[in-house]
Parts: C-alpha cells; sequence; structure tokens
C-alpha cells in the first residue's frame, strides 16, 4: 500500500476499520456456486471482522440450487458491509473470480471460497502481512477443515490436502519448492493479477460436478515469473467447511481427479515433455503412497491406507484420463 496500514492502537471495528482501510484498499471476492447452507457462514465471518474490507464481491457461477434467494435474504437481515452481488454466466470459478477481479477497485484482492469461515483477525492480519512485508505481492495463509459432525477415522494428513487442509509452516516465511497459496485463501496485488491476466478458464476449477483444478498454482507460477517472492502467513487463516456430502468417495474422486486433469491442461500447454514428466512423477507418488499405506497398516491405523493410495490413483485417472 502507498500508505501506511497501521492496526496497533486500540479501535472500534465499525468506527475506524474504513479509515485505516483507506489506503489499502482490500477488495475480498466470493465465487459462489449451490452453497445455500454455507453462504452465510461466509459472509458473516466477514462483516464481523476487527476491521472490515473495503468491499465484498460475491459471484454467483450459475447457482442451481436457492443460493441468490438466501443471499437476498441474508443481506436484507445484515445491512453492514460493502457488498456487490454479480452474476457470472460462464460456468466455472476462474470466470467468477475473474469477474469479481474486474469489478474491485481495491489494490488488492482477496480471494475466499463459498465454504470458507475468516476468523475475525482475518482482514486485520492481511494488512500487517502487507505492512510488515513491503515487497509482497501475492501471499496466502492456512487453512484449517472444519469438519461437520466430526473428523472420519479414515482421514490422514495427505487426503486431508483435498478437503482443504494446508498449514505450510508455523511462522510467516517465503513459499518454497514449487509451493503455493490454495484458492480458499489467497491474496494479490490488483496490478500484478491484471498483468498477468487474472485465472486462466482454461483451468476453470468446478464446473458442475466436473474439476478441472489448479488454477491457483498456474497463477501463482505466473507470479514467480516476474520475478516477485510468494508469502505465507498462518496468522491469515480460514477454517474450511467440511460437511458428510464432502467426505464421500464420489467427491474425493472429483477433486482427486480434478487436481490430475488440471495438471494435464497446464503441462501439456507448457510442452508435451513437461506432461510425460508429469506423468511420472505421479506414478512415483503413487508408489510412495502404498508405501505409506503400509506405514499406517504397521502404525495400527490401517483405516487410513487405502484413501491415501485411492487420492493418487484418482489423480493420476485425470492426469492421463
Amino acid at each position: 500500500c502507498e500508505n501506511p496500514c497501521t492496526a496497533e492502537d486500540p479501535f472500534s471495528p465499525m468506527e475506524n476499520s474504513r479509515v485505516i482501510l483507506e489506503g489499502c484498499m482490500l477488495s475480498v471476492v466470493i465465487p459462489l456456486y449451490n452453497e445455500e447452507d454455507n453462504i452465510g457462514l461466509t459472509l458473516k465471518s466477514l462483516i464481523n471482522q476487527t476491521l472490515l474490507p473495503t468491499k465484498l464481491l460475491v459471484v454467483d457461477d450459475n447457482s442451481t440450487d436457492n443460493t441468490a434467494e438466501v443471499f437476498s435474504q441474508w443481506r436484507a437481515a445484515h445491512t453492514n458491509g460493502s457488498f456487490t452481488y454479480i452474476t457470472e454466466t460462464n460456468q466455472g470459478a476462474s470466470f467468477a473470480r475473474n469477474t469479481g477481479a474486474a469489478a474491485a477497485k481495491g489494490q488488492w484482492l482477496c480471494f475466499m471460497d463459498d465454504d470458507a469461515v475468516a476468523t475475525p483477525n482475518y482482514v486485520e492480519n492481511i494488512l500487517k502481512h502487507i505492512q510488515n512485508k513491503p515487497d509482497a505481492v501475492g501471499f496466502g495463509g492456512r487453512i484449517i477443515p472444519k469438519y461437520i459432525p466430526a473428523e472420519p477415522t479414515w482421514m490422514s494428513y495427505y487426503v486431508s490436502s483435498l478437503v482443504g487442509n494446508f498449514d505450510y509452516a508455523p511462522t510467516a516465511c517465503a513459499f518454497e519448492h514449487g509451493k503455493y497459496p490454495l484458492e480458499s485463501n489467497m491474496i494479490v496485488r490488483k496490478d500484478v493479477y491484471d498483468t498477468i491476466g487474472g485465472f486462466n478458464t482454461a483451468l476453470p476449477g468446478v464446473v458442475g460436478t466436473l474439476r478441472i483444478g489448479g488454477e491457483g498454482k498456474e497463477l501463482f507460477y505466473k507470479v514467480l515469473a516476474l520475478g516477485h517472492t510468494i508469502y505465507y502467513d498462518p496468522a491469515i487463516c480460514v477454517h474450511h467447511v467440511v460437511e458428510v456430502k464432502k467426505l464421500t468417495s464420489e467427491y474425493m474422486y472429483r477433486v482427486a481427479s480434478g487436481i490430475g486433469r488440471g495438471e494435464k491442461t497446464r503441462t501439456k500447454a507448457i510442452s508435451n515433455a513437461a506432461y510425460i514428466k508429469k506423468i511420472i512423477e505421479y506414478i512415483f507418488k503413487l508408489g510412495a503412497s502404498v508405501i505409506l499405506g503400509i506405514k499406517y497398516c504397521l502404525q495400527a491405523t490401517p483405516a487410513k491406507a487405502w484413501p491415501v493410495i485411492q487420492f493418487r490413483i484418482d489423480a493420476l485417472k485425470g492426469l492421463i484420463g
């Protein structure tokens, strides 16, 4: 930000947030698709911040349920905060995020998912990170699964990544070894976002029940190619709602295979050699998952064995399918 974004003095969230944010201009973009059950939790978490974002842009991505009506009713009951509701006719989260970003006036873009719940100091910690890292143009934070009703016994650290679990490091640092923030909790400076052309719509994310993922990965790889550093800050934290319907084998397959499909699209756009290299990498990871499954069995947690192997099988199917 061009102006200092300090929040060191005691303040009233409603009285002083817009004054403090004036120099930073943070717009939060939420792609919305068939989340009538959870969107209220997401929005409530963003209007109950210690600092309010400058603008909240909710982009309805062709929802087929009662999402639009639920939002309208929720907004009528919660009048604080600055909202814009947009309808995107092209299916896919990448289309929705790009549409929201185009309508944003802020210097910074924050992307959250429609089933993510921000911690109360989420926006404040974003601004603190901007202040502490003046060279930052892109960064992200921690994502904690919120299992409803409870975490299943077969869930492991590796499989939990399919339901959004992301905890890169215990303290703020730069991403290394090709790692990057996830789409549910990522922040990018708008001028850089515009320079790289936003999200690649060939990697749309969710299109109905089909997934072609990796849009966040490609976006941040483009930022890295410009010579910038991507940062991680665990204080910038959201909870990801994981209901029973997101723990079925069908849902897990859609997510895992979507990762593979996205990598197929991304690497083939680079070269056939990059695609073949990715296939070899995925075969290696499948072998590693078998070894990990055996380890789980030896550790008396056999329920965790097959899901981690299935994850890598499904991802490989998406890659070569």
